[in-house]
């Protein structure tokens, strides 16, 4: 049985999550989430909304954020892979505009905090993607923003050799860049 473990990241607050996983000659039985436990190691996430998201192979979401109320999420695959990136927008932050990347499935098990402040998105790599998402704020539509993925100035590098087709919804193409996002909200 392993029981959780948590380890930093170059992004203060942005924190990888491994679960409590115990398998045996029936299956598994993994527990993701235990409030007492993940408020010792520094996470305290209310808990406003679970989400559940389906994808294809080379459907790429984000970078998403809410202007107020932002939320904090807790977030894993369930089944497939993905290439998850999480982008730091918190006014004052020493990491402000920095990202970082990790590749979450099913297989590593690696679940992923992201604190409030920070855009997110992530590019199916596998051909079926089940995502959860718990975030502490619910979605409120009239603060939803977000960056183009794509953004030159952040330079998120997508494992796009990894994918065939890119699918992007329409919202998500025409998302501001990130020099618009900084003269609009100077921050989150």
């Amino acid at each position: 049985m392993d029981s959780f473990q948590f380890k930093v990241t170059n992004i203060e607050g942005l924190k990888i999550i491994y679960p409590f996983f115990a398998p045996d000659n029936r299956g598994f039985f993994m527990k993701t989430y235990e409030r007492e436990i993940f408020k010792k190691n520094g996470i305290d996430i209310g808990n406003a909304e679970d989400i559940i998201s389906y994808s294809k192979k080379g459907v790429l979401r984000g970078l998403h954020f809410q202007t107020q109320k932002s939320q904090d999420k807790l977030i894993r695959v369930y089944w497939g892979e993905v290439y998850d990136v999480a982008v730091d927008l918190r006014i004052g932050s020493p990491t402000f505009g920095k990202w970082q990347g990790f590749y979450l499935s099913n297989k590593n098990r690696m679940g992923l905090y992201i604190p409030r402040g920070f855009a997110h998105g992530y590019l199916a790599l596998s051909d079926e993607v089940v995502f959860s998402y718990r975030c502490g704020e619910p979605y409120e539509p009239s603060f939803d923003s977000g960056i183009i993925w794509n953004d030159k100035e952040l330079g998120v590098e997508w494992p796009l050799e990894k994918v065939d087709e890119l699918i992007i919804s329409s919202k998500d193409q025409r998302l501001p860049s990130y020099q618009e996002f900084k003269k609009e909200n100077k921050g989150l």
